[in-house]
Parts: structure tokens; C-alpha cells; sequence
């Protein structure tokens, strides 16, 4: 990271925690803002990534010993530690800029001013040695070799601190309602011509993204790839549904097996089939339960739900039709109807 970047971001703030929080503190505060921020429980916020990157790189400065001095070291500059600052030193001690090289040979306060080149320039009025190797020598560092133009806070500040990892790649993908459920290992191709094959989880969820450690970009030599976020697409089944772990299917049942009651046949989406009683009775709309015949998850197998469908016949004997007329005339003056009414009229 630039030595700029820390100058103008507190991390302390960013990550809510006092300059004197220990380790645990930060990871702690850590945790929390990164759960609150991540990508995935706010997709679409620009505002929550931007402060998910912020809080990681906080956390990354802050949780390592040494980049913390170093960082410590360089906001103490801008709030009140050694300041850059025109002008003599004044009463009580208080240096100006050239107080803060006169150590190096410059001169005290209202002595020899310290003036600044372009590079090739040549040095600073009063020696020849590099203003870049006076800053070096006041961080600690040293210029790359001794010469001119090296970073003037050392290896600590300007350089990079190390190989940098890869990128995350988003991907997506689509599976069949089945494969879903079930589980199954997908094929993809990337964007240099190369396959990942990984295995998908049982009871995936439509629009779920899923993250593959390790599968993403390649970062610089040395240095971890990034992950794959794939985002998966669910296929619609022609018979079942689902609601969270439970599968759904419509089951049609005829007028007499609803009123009479029946034990009839549900199928399951392995291919095979249960039996379910259906009480006399029994109207449109009702549902009937079949235990752990669901999707899996961590908290155990869902159900399968059967929702009752009476089928009205399209086409009577005449048999038939004196049966049902029959019947219209047992249920005398009785209205079905009657409480949607009252209900309506409140």
C-alpha cells in the first residue's frame, strides 16, 4: 500500500476500535463488519462492497505487527507527531519543516532551508546527498542501492509488501431441478481455454451463489489464485415445486375418491412412488404430508407436500349424471357459499 493511502485512511475508525485495541479487538471487530458487509448478503449495494474492502485492508494493516508500526508511525505525521511544516522553529520547542532534517545536516531552526528538485535536479542546497536518501534514513529504510529515486519511505511504505494474490472470477451456471436436489459435479471452461470441474451440494437453491476456494485468478508468482463465485440457475421440473426444503406436487385425485376417501399414489422425484390416504372428505386445496421426501440440508431432509386437486369430470353418462343430480338434490337448500358472503359483508 502507498504511504499516501495511509496518510489519508484512519483504520482504527473503519473498523471502530480504540488506537490501543489489542489483536483480539481488531479481529473481533473484524468479524463482524465483515459478516455485515459481505458481497453476498448485499448484492447489489456498491456502498456495502466499497465498505467490505475497506474494513478487509483495515484488517490487513492492522492484524500484522510490523505494518501496524509502520502505519502508526506514519499517522503520527499527519495528527500530530513529526510534521512537515514551513517556517523557524518557535518558542517551546515546536520545529518547522526544517527542524525535522536539520539532524541530518541542514541546519537548525531558521538556518538553511531545505529546497526541493524535480528528479535529475541534483540534490538540495547545502550538500549533495539525495532528499530521498534523508527520508530513507528517517524511516529506517535505505535507497535501493544507494542511489537516487528510490521510495523515500523505504521497503516498508512505497514498495509492495509481497506477491499479490488473485482476483475472485464470477461464473454462472445451470443445473437441472434434479441435479439440484440431489447434488451433482459440474464441468466449467474459463476464459483462457482451461476446465474446472467441482461438485455442486446437494439442495442448491436457485439464484445461490456458491464459492470455490482457490479456483479464481492466478495472482503474482507465489501468491494464492482467488476463488470462483458461481452463481447457480435452477431449471423448473414439470411436476415438482419447492418451498425452502420441502418439494411440492400437485395431486389429482377424482370427486369420488375426495368424498369417499381413497389410499392413492403420490410419485417422488427418485422415480418411485408413496401411498397417502385421503380422508372422506377431503377438498381442493388440502394438503397431504410425506415425511423426509424433501430436499436435503443441514438441519435434515424436507418433506414432500401433495396439494389436493379435485378433478371435476368433463364428459357424464347418463348413468353418471343421474347419480350426480341425485346428489344435488340430498344436499337440499344448502349453501356453500353462504359464509364468503357474510364474511365479504364485514
Amino acid at each position: 500500500m502507498a504511504s499516501q493511502d495511509w496518510f489519508e485512511k484512519d483504520f482504527y475508525a473503519i473498523l471502530g476500535v480504540p488506537r490501543d485495541a489489542d489483536a483480539a479487538a481488531v479481529k473481533k471487530a473484524y468479524r463482524k463488519l465483515a459478516k455485515q458487509y459481505h458481497p453476498d448478503r448485499n448484492e447489489g449495494d456498491a456502498a456495502a462492497e466499497q465498505r467490505f474492502k475497506d474494513v478487509g485492508e483495515a484488517h490487513a494493516v492492522l492484524s500484522d505487527p510490523k505494518q501496524r508500526q509502520e502505519y502508526d508511525a506514519v499517522r503520527s505525521m499527519a495528527g500530530g507527531g513529526a510534521r512537515f511544516r514551513a517556517g523557524a522553529g518557535g518558542p517551546g520547542g515546536a520545529g518547522g519543516f526544517e527542524d525535522v532534517f536539520s539532524a541530518f545536516g541542514g541546519g537548525g531552526g531558521g538556518g538553511a532551508r531545505v529546497r526541493f528538485q524535480q528528479p535529475g535536479g541534483g540534490g538540495y542546497a547545502g550538500g549533495d546527498q539525495d532528499i530521498n536518501d534523508l527520508l530513507a534514513q528517517m524511516f529506517g529504510g535505505a535507497s535501493a542501492g544507494g542511489g537516487r529515486g528510490a521510495d523515500p519511505f523505504g521497503p516498508g511504505f512505497g514498495a509492495p509488501r509481497g506477491p499479490r494474490p488473485g482476483v475472485d472470477v464470477q461464473a454462472r451456471t445451470s443445473l437441472a431441478f434434479r441435479d439440484a436436489v440431489e447434488g451433482s459435479t459440474v464441468t466449467l471452461s474459463t476464459a483462457e481455454g482451461g476446465r474446472i470441474t467441482t461438485r455442486i451440494p446437494a439442495g442448491v437453491r436457485d439464484g445461490q451463489k456458491i464459492r470455490l476456494r482457490g479456483k479464481g485468478a492466478a495472482g503474482d508468482p507465489g501468491a494464492p489464485k482467488g476463488d470462483l463465485i458461481l452463481t447457480v440457475t435452477v431449471e423448473k421440473h414439470p411436476v415438482f415445486g419447492r418451498s425452502g426444503n420441502d418439494l411440492t406436487v400437485d395431486l389429482p385425485v377424482t370427486f369420488a375418491e375426495a368424498a369417499l376417501g381413497a389410499t392413492v399414489r403420490v410419485p417422488t422425484l427418485d422415480g418411485a412412488s408413496v401411498k397417502v390416504k385421503v380422508a372422506p372428505g377431503t377438498p381442493s386445496g388440502r394438503v397431504l404430508r410425506v415425511k423426509g421426501r424433501g430436499v436435503p440440508g443441514k438441519a435434515g431432509t424436507g418433506d414432500l407436500l401433495a396439494k389436493v386437486s379435485v378433478v371435476v369430470p368433463q364428459r357424464l353418462t347418463d348413468e353418471a349424471r343421474h347419480a350426480v343430480e341425485t346428489l344435488r338434490d340430498a344436499d337440499g337448500d344448502a349453501d356453500p357459499r353462504a359464509t364468503l358472503f357474510q364474511q365479504a359483508a364485514t
